[in-house]
Formats: C-alpha cells, sequence, structure tokens
C-alpha cells in the first residue's frame, strides 16, 4: 500500500453558495479589475497517508456532502485548470502557526487516520482573459495574503515538499565576548542581535560580566536585552527627565524635574487617592477593583502595534490572545468576560504610491487586524463589544493596535506568590521561533525593512488552545501559588519576573517544541502564544498536571524555584546561563533624559468652504466617526449573554452606545459598564488638553449609560514617537501630568496602563515619520441594575431635549479642522475644577429614572450627537441654541461642530422635566429643542437657520464610512 502526500480541494458545487468568492469579486471589479466568476477553494494536503484514506478525510472532515464537490489528487500532481481559468494557492510558510492544520491533525487521529504533515491553504480560482486574471491574482496575493506569514502558488508552481528534518544542535550556548568592545561596536552588536540596548546599556553589561571575569552566553545576553527592553521595563516613563516648556515665541515658562514620571504621575494619583475599590493596582497582569462583596473586575489594555505594521492577523490576534492571558494570569485566575479594542490606521483612501515603502495599505492593515481579533475571540467565546477607530494619514507607516480584555475574580484569588521549592509548570502551546525578538523588536523603530529583518517577532495565534488552557486554569487555580503569562520575552518574562526576590532553576530542554532544531536562546525567549506558567506545590503537581493532560493540554515541568536569588538556566547537564537577580532586574542604568515642549503659536480657524449639512454629512461619513458596523458586525458580541447595553443602540441598531453595560455574573443583576477616550487630534495643539479630553471622555461615557462615577477607574495607554527626542518626550510628560491631574479632579484611580515608544517609521532617506501622540483612556464602571442603564436614541416624539454642559468656540484639532484642513482654532480643553461635578449632576439625573436617553457630544460636538440619536431612534430633533449654556461668544461653526468637553444631550420624560433639571441644578444646563415625529435635523439659533436635514440621508452617510475597507459588508 503507497503512502503518499495527497490534496483534498473542496469548492462549492454553486456560485451562490459561495459567499466568499462572490464578495472577492465585487472587491476586484471595485479595483477596475473586470473578473468573471470567482470561486473560493479550500486546500489540504495531507500525509503521508493513502488514497483510500485521503478521501475518508476529504468526506468525514473537509466537505459538506451537500454544498461542496471534493477532489483527491497526489500533491505532486500538476493542477489542471478549465479554458479562461487561472488559480492561485496562498499557504502558510513553514514554522508558521496553523491553527487548522493542527486542528485537522486531531480530528485525523481520532478517526484513525494517522497523519505526519497537514497543510491548510486557500484557493482562488478566476475566470477572465488571460492578463486580466494575472492581474486578479496578483491582486489578490498583494490584498488577501502577507508574504510574512504566507507563500503564493501559481498555476505553474509545484506543490512545495515537505521540509527536511532540522539538524541536531551542536554547541548549546555561545559565548559573546564584549571585552575591548568601543560604543560603536556595542551598539552595532545590539543592532545586529536585535537587542534594541543602547552603548550605555551594553557598556553597563560589559562592566557586569567583566567582573565575572567572563563573557555573557547568549542566552544570559538575551535575557537581558528582554528585562531591560522598553517594552517590558518602561525605561524612559520611569527614568530622571528634566522637562523645560517654552512659549511660542521660545521665552522659558516652567521647568519641571522628575526622577520617575510614571511614579510621580499616575501611580502617584492613585495612592493619593488610596481608594478602597482599588484591590490589586500595577502589581499584577491587569488592575483588579470591586465589583461586589464576592468578586473583583480585572482589567488590561495591551498595545501590539510593530506586529500588526508587520503581520496584522497575527498582530492583532495574538495581542487579543496575550491580554486575555493577562486576565487569566491576574491573581490565580480570572475569567475574561469582554474584550475590547482601539485601532488607529492610516488614511484608508490613500494612494498606494503615496505610502512609505515597506508599509502595507492601511485597508489592508484594517481588514487584517479586525480579523485577528474577531477570530481569537470569537473562537474563545468572549464577546467583543466595546472599540473605537481612528483614520488618520500619520498611522500609515506604523498603525496601532489596542487590546484589552475585562475578567471577573474571587477576592480571596486575587493575592499570589510562589514559594521556595515550587515546581516551574509551563502549560499550553509548544515553543517555536514565531515571535523570537518581539519584546525587543516592539522598542524600537519600524522601516522599510521591517518585514524582512524582524518577521520572526511576528506571531499567528490559536484560540482553540488558548480555550482549553484557560478553562482547564480556571479549574485548577485554588491548587496554585501563581501563574503569569509568557508575553513579551516568552519564558525569560514569565519565569525572570516570578522569581524575582526568590530565585529559579530551569532545564529548557524539557520544553515541548514546535519542531526540532532550536538554539536554547530561542526557546527561552520565543513569544508563541498560549503559553502559561504555574508555581505549583509538590502537593498540587500531580493533580494539575493530570487536569491538563484530560483536556490535551500539555504541561511540563520544567524545574523550581528556589530561595538563590539567581535565575540558572540548563539544557540537560549544560548550563547555558546563570545570571543575577539582583542585576537582572535592577542593574539598568538610570539615563537622564531631555524633555521641551513649545506652545504651538495660536491661528485663527479657517472656515470650510461647505455649507452646515455638507460638513456634517461629511464628518458623519469619515472612518472616525462613521459607523463601525461593517467591523461590529463580525464580532460575537452576544456570546455569554451577559449584554444590556450593546455596540449599536436603537431602532435595528442604528446608532453608537457612548459605553456598553454588560452583567457578568448569573442571576445578579449587578453589571459592569466600560467606555473608551481618545482624540490624537488635539495632541499638535496641547497633549494637556489632548489627555484631559480623552480621560474626559471616557468617563462621559460610562455615565451616560448611568455607571456611578464613585465605582470607576481608569487606564491609560500611551502610544507616542521617539522619546530620545526631546519634543516628543516633552509632549509625553504633558500627557502624562494631565492625566495624574484629571484622575485627582475626578477622584477616579488609574489601575493599570501601559506605553508603546518609538512608534516611528523610518523611510528610507533617513528621515522619520512619527504617529501623533496617542493616548487611549478606558474606563470601568459599576451600575447596581442594569435594566437602569440608559442607551443614547431617541424613545419618541414630543420629548424635552436638556443641553448640559457648557459650550466654547474650541473647535481646534477637531473633526471641522481636519475636514478644512484647518491648523488653527482653539484646543478644547477640560475645565477640572467644574467637569467632575457636571459628571455627578448627570448622574444623578439618570437615576430619577425620568432620562429616556443620553448621549454624550463628542467627535463632531454637538451636530453630530444629535443626529445620532435621531437616527438611532427613528424620529426628528428641533433645537433652538439660543439660550444653551455658554461661555464666551460662538458661531454657527462653534455651536455645531465645536467639541468643548463634558457635555451631554438628554431626551427627558416631559411629565418629569423638573425633576430632572432639579437633579442637574448643580451644572449649567438649558431646555434646547424637543424631538419631533418628522425624521429631521433642525438645528436654528433664534431666527437664523442653521441646519435642516433628512435624518434619512445623515444616516446613509454615516453608514457608508467604512465603504472602502469592507466593500461587501453592509454599513
Amino acid at each position: 500500500m503507497t503512502h503518499s502526500a495527497y490534496l483534498v480541494e473542496t469548492v462549492r458545487r454553486d456560485p451562490a453558495h459561495d459567499p466568499a468568492g462572490r464578495a472577492l469579486a465585487g472587491e476586484l471589479r471595485a479595483a477596475g479589475i473586470a473578473v468573471g466568476a470567482v470561486r473560493l477553494a479550500h486546500v489540504f494536503e495531507v500525509g503521508p497517508t493513502t488514497a483510500a484514506a485521503a478521501e475518508q478525510l476529504g468526506r468525514e472532515l473537509f466537505a459538506n456532502p451537500v454544498l461542496d464537490r471534493m477532489t483527491v489528487s497526489p500533491a505532486s500532481e500538476p493542477l489542471r485548470l478549465a479554458a479562461g481559468e487561472r488559480a492561485v494557492t496562498v499557504l502558510r510558510r513553514e514554522g508558521v502557526m496553523d491553527p487548522v492544520a493542527l486542528s485537522t491533525l486531531q480530528a485525523a487521529e481520532a478517526l484513525g487516520v494517522h497523519l505526519e504533515r497537514v497543510r491548510a491553504g486557500r484557493r482562488v480560482y478566476v475566470e477572465a482573459e488571460p492578463e486580466v486574471a494575472r492581474a486578479a491574482c496578483d491582486w489578490v496575493v498583494r490584498w488577501t495574503s502577507n508574504p510574512v506569514v504566507d507563500r503564493a502558488l501559481g498555476p505553474e508552481d509545484p506543490w512545495p515538499a515537505a521540509p527536511r528534518p532540522a539538524p541536531a544542535l551542536g554547541q548549546l550556548a555561545r559565548a559573546v565576548p564584549l571585552a575591548g568592545l568601543d560604543d560603536a561596536a556595542l551598539t552595532q552588536l545590539s543592532r545586529e542581535a536585535c537587542l534594541a540596548l543602547d552603548a550605555v546599556e551594553m557598556r553597563a553589561i560589559q562592566a557586569h560580566y567583566a567582573a565575572l571575569g567572563r563573557a555573557p552566553t547568549d542566552v544570559e545576553l538575551e535575557t537581558i536585552a528582554q528585562t531591560w527592553s522598553e517594552h517590558c521595563k518602561h525605561k524612559t516613563l520611569t527614568g530622571p527627565i528634566t522637562h523645560e516648556e517654552f512659549d511660542a515665541d521660545g521665552a522659558p515658562t516652567a521647568r519641571r524635574d522628575y526622577q520617575n514620571l510614571l511614579k510621580q504621575t499616575v501611580f502617584a494619583a492613585t495612592q493619593e487617592l488610596d481608594l478602597p475599590r482599588c484591590l490589586s493596582v500595577f502589581v499584577d497582569n491587569a488592575g483588579v477593583i470591586r465589583f461586589d462583596d464576592d468578586y473583583g473586575v480585572a482589567i488590561k489594555v495591551e498595545t501590539h502595534n510593530h506586529p500588526s505594521a508587520i503581520e496584522p492577523y497575527g498582530g492583532a490576534g495574538t495581542g487579543i490572545g496575550g491580554v486575555i492571558r493577562d486576565i487569566l494570569g491576574t491573581g490565580l485566575g480570572a475569567r475574561p468576560v469582554l474584550n475590547l479594542d482601539v485601532f488607529c490606521v492610516g488614511d484608508l483612501d490613500a494612494a498606494p504610491e503615496s505610502l512609505p515603502k515597506g508599509a502595507l495599505h492601511p485597508r489592508t492593515v484594517l481588514r487584517g487586524v479586525v480579523a485577528g481579533v474577531r477570530d481569537y475571540g470569537n473562537r474563545m467565546g468572549i464577546p467583543t463589544a466595546c472599540g473605537a477607530l481612528v483614520s488618520e494619514p500619520r498611522y500609515a507607516g506604523n498603525p496601532l493596535v489596542f487590546a484589552g480584555t475585562v475578567g471577573l475574580i474571587e477576592h480571596g484569588l486575587v493575592a499570589k506568590q510562589p514559594r521556595d521549592g515550587d515546581w516551574i509548570v509551563a502549560v499550553g502551546g509548544r515553543t517555536g521561533r514565531d515571535g523570537v525578538h518581539g519584546a525587543t523588536f516592539s522598542s524600537d523603530a519600524l522601516h522599510s525593512a521591517s518585514e524582512v529583518e524582524s518577521g520572526g517577532a511576528v506571531q499567528i495565534g490559536n484560540p482553540i488552545e488558548e480555550k482549553k488552557l484557560g478553562d482547564v486554569l480556571l479549574e485548577v487555580r485554588d491548587r496554585l501559588s501563581a501563574v503569569t503569562d509568557c508575553g513579551a520575552g516568552g519564558f525569560s518574562s514569565a519565569v525572570g519576573e516570578m522569581a524575582e526576590g526568590l530565585g529559579a532553576e530551569v532545564d529548557l530542554s524539557l520544553a515541548p517544541l514546535k519542531y526540532a532544531g532550536l538554539q536554547p536562546w530561542e526557546v527561552w525567549i520565543s513569544e508563541a502564544q498560549e503559553r502559561m506558567v504555574l508555581a505549583v506545590g509538590d502537593a498540587h503537581v500531580e493533580a494539575v498536571c493530570a487536569a491538563f493532560a484530560a483536556e490535551d493540554v500539555e504541561a511540563v515541568r520544567l524545574g523550581r524555584f528556589r530561595a538563590s536569588g539567581r535565575l540558572v538556566i540548563r539544557w540537560g547537564d549544560e548550563t547555558v546561563a546563570d545570571l543575577d537577580l539582583d542585576f537582572l532586574h535592577e542593574g539598568l542604568p538610570k539615563q537622564a533624559r531631555q524633555a521641551r515642549w513649545r506652545a504651538p503659536r495660536a491661528q485663527p480657524f479657517a472656515e470650510p468652504a461647505l455649507t452646515p449639512g455638507e460638513a456634517l454629512r461629511a464628518i458623519l461619513a469619515t472612518p472616525t466617526v462613521g459607523s463601525k458596523a461593517p467591523i461590529v458586525r463580525q464580532y460575537d458580541h452576544e456570546v455569554q449573554g451577559s449584554s444590556a447595553i450593546k455596540p449599536f443602540a436603537g431602532v435595528g441598531g442604528g446608532g453608537p452606545s457612548d459605553g456598553v453595560v454588560l452583567a457578568p455574573r448569573l442571576g445578579s443583576r449587578r453589571g459592569i459598564v466600560l467606555g473608551l477616550g481618545l482624540n490624537p487630534g488635539l495632541s499638535d495643539h496641547d497633549p494637556y488638553a489632548m489627555a484631559t479630553w480623552a480621560v474626559d471622555e471616557a468617563l462621559r461615557n460610562v455615565v451616560a449609560a448611568g455607571a456611578d462615577l464613585d465605582s470607576c477607574a481608569i487606564l491609560d495607554n500611551f502610544s507616542w514617537g521617539d522619546c530620545r527626542r526631546p519634543e516628543q518626550l516633552g509632549s509625553l510628560v504633558r500627557a502624562a501630568e494631565a492625566c495624574r491631574d484629571a484622575a485627582l479632579a475626578y477622584r477616579v484611580p488609574f489601575v493599570s496602563g501601559k506605553d508603546s515608544l518609538n512608534n516611528e517609521f523610518e523611510l528610507p532617506d533617513g528621515t522619520r515619520a512619527a504617529i501623533p501622540g496617542t493616548l487611549v483612556i478606558t474606563a470601568l464602571g459599576t451600575i447596581d441594575d442594569v435594566l437602569q442603564a440608559v442607551s443614547m436614541d431617541l424613545k419618541g416624539p414630543g420629548h424635552p431635549l436638556l443641553l448640559v454642559g457648557l459650550s466654547r468656540d474650541e473647535l481646534g484639532g477637531g473633526q471641522l479642522a481636519a475636514l478644512a484642513g484647518s491648523a488653527g482654532g482653539a484646543v478644547p480643553r477640560v475645565d477640572l475644577e467644574r467637569a467632575p461635578g457636571v459628571l455627578r449632576a448627570v448622574q444623578a439625573a439618570l437615576a430619577t429614572g425620568a432620562v429616556l436617553a443620553c448621549h454624550d457630544l463628542s467627535e463632531g460636538g454637538l451636530a453630530v450627537a444629535a443626529a445620532e440619536m435621531g437616527f438611532a431612534g427613528g424620529c426628528g430633533l428641533e433645537l433652538d441654541l439660543s439660550q444653551a449654556p455658554r461661555e464666551g461668544e460662538l458661531g454657527v461653526w462653534g455651536w455645531l461642530f465645536g467639541e468643548s468637553p463634558t457635555r451631554f444631550l438628554l431626551e427627558v420624560d416631559p411629565a418629569r422635566l423638573d425633576e430632572v433639571r432639579a437633579a442637574l441644578a448643580s451644572a449649567p444646563h438649558a431646555p434646547v429643542g424637543t424631538t419631533v415625529a418628522e425624521p429631521r435635523l433642525r438645528v436654528r439659533h433664534g431666527a437664523d437657520g442653521w441646519l435642516d436635514e433628512p435624518l434619512a440621508e445623515l444616516q446613509q452617510a454615516w453608514a457608508g464610512a467604512l465603504r472602502l475597507a469592507f466593500p461587501s459588508a453592509q454599513g
């Protein structure tokens, strides 16, 4: 009986049942490629096996007997095409995680078919004239695959042969001589080895090993580089900084010195507030605040920017997978209940030739990151229900991906600590080269060759493996001493951080590998996904390992924690690293940095050459403001059955919710409220104003949905340019100071955060393109009863509308300014003395139960908020702003599109208007109109009519905002 490799192909019999093929055909035609039929097939290489076994797998695993046509052929056989047809096949490269292939291996084994090799790919058949078909296949490769992780085969290309076995390991650990190297040579070594360490840091390592009288091994050097990386150590924000400020003419106005910026700003605010609702802050993988008498809420938001720029699908997927593990690794294990995401991408309409060389098109990036988050969250059964999108040209070379997860954890499981003698148990996926140098790669700038030089830093996730891992972990967590995830730096960071203050001995040769041939340093720092490290005592280790084995999750004892103060790593009998933990964690030299910020010169706002109605349509149609339905509808936000306020509100889900509300405990109506805030457009004007605006937006989003401000906590995620440049660091200092001031003003603590620096793209001529300073604030609060939550959609005609908060002529950095191309205008500023009182007054008004709808005024101002409330509720609005609360003089543009913070538009039960106004007595507010049956938005100022637009047309503009990125989706 002959055993060979076979290809099993499945394709839909009827094109009507091939929506993916039809969608691809539509995208090709939209790109100007006049194709006929387009078919999408799935291809599986299985082997070595028999033809009969391959056919069995096709029938029982791959093909739908009603919808699909199946063919089986030897892998060595050339592809046969019909006349007028061309095809392209896309496969994962060798060594890249392929979850479909892994699942196939397991399923085949269950069917009694033993396989050594499976490849899963997709094949696109195109009917067209030869040159058109060739262009179509080239387009498919360019827009639906990534050469970093994929390889494309044309119809003439032979099927790739099985890889040769890896050679046996030779020398296990290599000494890296540092003695006698000058700064230039040390810097070159750091660059060539992808260590991301500067000359000062390399000199510190050089001096340490000179005192020991030996050279470091490659394992030791890689461990130090990972531990000292900007990604892991946050050394810029924790080092000494001298900050100077200047006015627009260059005259000095202020100077401040910091020994540790984070501790003296963000951390300091939390410490000064010292609120009892904080159960765990800045000491674990996530922050934890009180939810009820039994549970806390764990929350973490991470960045995965550089990997997502190279491979959007894998970068975003492993970003969300990693932050889920952060929640699983908080305390002794929290149960994930919700995911969130924020994407910042370049101009979706950009001409390809306008993009930096080596950068993916923003549409490719957006599709990839959405698919990555979708596939990970959906397959793990965690709702993705909160998010935001910003589209701005400066993100073209360096897109940003923020991924967050919320979890529940019992109060008694929040604390953890490994003990002397505990076993170090690695659980989950196997280790490969994927993700090597991820931490150090993320600590440097991107450039045109990043995808070639740093492709190994990219990973592809396997959510099914993580689902099993998480389920078992939650089952055994009461038997553990400690747990953490293998994030940036893999075993190096997980074991190294758990061993801090203790010590550890590890035998790396015991780690399960995806394939042979990995060097010890690769095994140690690989960021291969779906792995965690446990500390388990002798009394429980057998039962814990057995529980994982019962669910087909590998659990291996790699060594023990020891009270030695050293990290000793062996490969069998050979010691490959012996590190002093005090030097590893405390030996990083503190480097003084200079920070400067110069106030921009005030410029008048340049009004757009549009009518207010035209401007409103244009703003509603931007990706930043418009409907995110093509993204959100790909996510399962109903799984777990806990949602109360969903991402969309109103008739048919026609409007964007401010915050999302969920009830995570079965049988309890107590809820979690989540909201986001960011406005990078303000950074160019004043990062302080940008940061306070973001805090205010996040908090008003959760308050608008019904959260108690006194239950809230916030998280900060800074993504910035190269802070070795004083002007970049200066803007970051102002943003951090703003976070401190805002937290103290609102009496809301920061409980977790993350900074991602060096978000710049190095162009071929050596110049750098930096992103705008970007701060994402995540707000988390609670509500006693989710049935009392308030949505943003209007509930019916004849109801009074109240505008709460002061409006000012603040258009600088906003959506209208971007539309008009105006660099001028006053920047929106939060009044930190008044703003907390306004939020508390709105909270009191909502508590009356007489507020029917509440929507915060955000990007695009009053006109956008009113339009969204109208088309969400299916009824119109008539507004008169002549008596609305204001500060200073405003014209039509300022009233309609100004982005002054701390404002809300409320729809009120007419019979209880006085009750609501009494609750709002401490806040500036006024009646500004009423809801009407006619679906139009009319705005006037006394006798002056400013706006009169059909809501249907406004909703149409809003719904089509992402048509370029998702042409086959309905917004």
